[in-house]
């Protein structure tokens, strides 16, 4: 099997596209590195297409390492024909090479086993011809009781027929076509497992096409089904797939023919259709996982890129009422300063003291900023806070909480501030996400920020390697500076990893900041390769080179100078006057780009908002009403908005008229209806 062509036809990408960047990551490079750096190889592809490579190059790997098991089983067993070898070899599809295999399969002994044991296989093979003259009770007679033999013979041709490739090929096209879900509700439950059952009423009498159902909604039944409170049952239309198989194995109407059609229905009910099933159930599960995938990767993208306040000094409170607001106060580095405790709210009530400690902060660390955490508490503590700081110009954000509790508890919280407790790391991560969500979110499991869907029934080893991708792509997008940096950041650029991400903080530590970036090959483990995939990555402001703060390559460091050069002049400069054998105009575009926007930030700076002063809980909506809110999660049947009352309402898909929300977006909606009960508000994108 020639891989990068199967690949090429299946993704619609060139073949020598493909193999470029087969080449490319045998070498150890990364999807980062490959998309910017590499496009003349490539042929301009991007990080998505450069991923589809490298996951279709993997499944391949792994199908061709199958094939040599399969090979191996049906050479022991001496039934390795030349043409079967042939086969098997150009075999694409994992589905097609396990349907070749059946018949040579091993497996636990069977009622058609048995009856072959029994001497029936030429009973079995005679019924299979159907001649219409054959008397099938006088001929099982010679084995014995006529209807075991004959029952035994069926067993023989169901099992014949369950595994031929047709059989199973033609109920496969039934299933693509007629297959429905249908669900059933158990109801022998105990009270509390009925109370939890009903948080899947609506899934409990479902009836719907299996190929028009909706990820989030297969996914929901079949939690439903994992946690005990439904049945699922998938099956296609089964006249039609009697008819299909009668289609290739009835001949006639003879006596035999009706043994065979017996044979064929028990074929279908007790091993074709439970198999089938099986496979449809798992290449469902499998297809919305992958859509829910792809929602929680795009959703972490746009949490990662959210819009970064910057180098600003920062008093962050992580609100509460009964244990009081914790306070902290941040430099511009983010580094903590100062911290407290606060109790402006009942049922301690120590407000004129708590102004007077908000007070004195802000003015003695001269704070530029104020996050405020979006938990309990949150609203009465920015009303206390904007009270307080009356005109002063300072602007006050409500900041997103969400795992902020996994990270003070873990072992990256406890190494940045080991004296501190839980409720101080917490606030100044709260503070520290205002001033640069990317730098602070990849301190957390991507799966505790709280923007997925159905996260935890997914698979599990996909869900982490797209997340781990996404996360590294953000942050090569964006750029790190290597002299300010995290280890956790610097993790994530492209070649580095762990055990370099912590030699270079301990060089930094150790030596000063790097005045540059061939300074980086002084730090133990950094060789030549890995420079090369990392350096373009890494930024080094004020460094005795001002191209060190961009996206340039050093490796493109004499080309940009000509470009930077012509670019003084004032002449007009024509890009394509440049390109050379090693330099195409990808490259001298990019690198041009970076000229015209030298160490800008990919992000754009982040907006002050303010929730509504009317609406404080649910009681106070009322339909009609016209709101500010922001975008808390997104989903495929829509947009979670937080509206300032500890209660998240829906933009469902269908009052969407741009699917192009992206999260914590501020945006302006209306209220469709409020169920009180249910707590659950509908509303419009404006």
């Amino acid at each position: 099997m020639n891989i990068p062509s199967v690949i090429s036809r299946r993704l619609n990408i060139g073949e020598k596209q493909v193999q470029a960047v087969v080449g490319l990551l045998r070498e150890g490079a990364t999807i980062p590195f490959i998309a910017r750096y590499r496009k003349e190889r490539t042929g301009s592809l991007d990080e998505v297409q450069i991923a589809a490579i490298q996951t279709e190059y993997n499944r391949l790997e792994e199908l061709e390492q199958r094939k040599q098991t399969v090979l191996s089983t049906i050479d022991e067993q001496g039934k390795l024909t030349t043409e079967l070898r042939e086969r098997i070899e150009a075999c694409e599809d994992a589905v097609e090479l396990e349907d070749i295999y059946l018949p040579y399969k091993p497996h636990r002994k069977t009622r058609a086993d048995k009856a072959r044991e029994q001497g029936l296989q030429p009973l079995a093979d005679l019924l299979l011809r159907q001649d219409p003259h054959t008397d099938c009770r006088r001929e099982a007679q010679r084995y014995g009781k006529p209807d075991e033999a004959l029952q035994g013979a069926r067993d023989i041709i169901a099992e014949q027929i369950s595994i031929d490739e047709r059989s199973r090929n033609a109920i496969r096209r039934e299933f693509t076509y007629t297959a429905m879900i249908r669900t059933k509700q158990i109801k022998q439950l105990t009270e509390q497992r009925a109370q939890e059952a009903a948080n899947y009423r609506e899934y409990w009498a479902v009836e719907e096409p299996l190929r028009r159902i909706q990820s989030h909604r297969l996914l929901a039944i079949r939690r439903a089904e994992s946690e005990g409170f439904i049945r699922v049952d998938i099956s296609c239309d089964q006249e039609k797939a009697f008819d299909k198989l009668a289609h290739l194995w009835l001949r006639n109407n003879s006596n035999a023919a009706y043994e065979v059609e017996q044979a064929m229905e028990d074929s279908y009910k007790r091993l074709l259709k439970p198999a089938i099933e099986t496979e449809f159930a798992a290449s469902s599960k499998q297809k919305a996982d992958t859509e829910a995938i792809r929602v929680f990767a795009t959703n972490l993208r746009q949490l990662l890129l959210e819009n970064p306040l910057g180098q600003k000094r920062v008093l962050a409170l992580d609100p509460g009422f009964r244990t009081g607001c914790k306070l902290v106060c941040l430099s511009a580095q983010g580094d903590l300063l100062y911290h407290t405790a606060i109790y402006p709210h009942p049922p301690v009530s120590r407000r004129s003291e708590a102004e007077s400690i908000l007070h004195r902060a802000l003015h003695d660390y001269q704070i530029e900023a104020i996050a405020i955490g979006n938990g309990t508490a949150s609203r009465e503590t920015e009303a206390f806070v904007r009270a307080v700081i009356g005109n002063q110009p300072i602007a006050v954000f409500v900041v997103s909480e969400s795992g902020a509790s996994v990270y003070s508890a873990s072992k990256i919280a406890r190494e940045e501030f080991p004296d501190e407790d839980v409720t101080v790391r917490g606030a100044v991560s709260i503070g520290r996400r205002l001033m640069d969500p990317l730098a602070e979110l990849v301190k957390i499991d991507p799966k505790s920020i709280g923007v997925g869907q159905y996260q935890h029934d997914v698979d599990q080893t996909e869900l982490k390697q797209s997340l781990d991708q996404t996360v590294e792509s953000v942050v090569n997008y964006v750029g790190v500076d290597v002299n300010t940096a995290s280890k956790h950041l610097l993790t994530y650029i492209s070649g580095v990893g762990p055990v370099l991400a912590q030699n270079i903080v301990a060089y930094r530590a150790e030596h000063g900041a790097f005045p540059d970036r061939r300074a980086l090959m002084n730090v133990p483990k950094m060789g030549a390769k890995t420079f090369e995939q990392c350096a373009g990555f890494l930024r080094i402001a004020g460094g005795t080179n001002p191209l060190d703060n961009t996206a340039v390559h050093p490796e493109s460091y004499a080309i940009a100078a000509v470009l930077q050069q012509a670019k003084n002049s004032g002449r007009e400069v024509h890009l394509e006057d440049y390109v050379t054998d090693k330099v195409g105009l990808p490259t001298l575009q990019d690198i041009w780009h970076e000229l015209e926007k030298p160490s800008r930030d990919p992000r754009e700076h982040i907006e002050e908002f303010r929730f509504s002063d009317q609406v404080h809980t649910i009681d106070d909506l009322q339909e009609g009403m016209e709101l500010p809110g922001i975008v808390t999660n997104i989903s495929n049947f829509g947009a979670f908005v937080d509206l300032g009352i500890h209660k998240d309402g829906l933009i469902h898909v269908s009052q969407l008229r741009t699917r192009s929300v992206s999260l914590h977006q501020h945006v302006q909606v209306e209220v469709l209806a409020i169920d009180r009960e249910r707590k659950r508000i509908s509303l419009k994108l404006k």
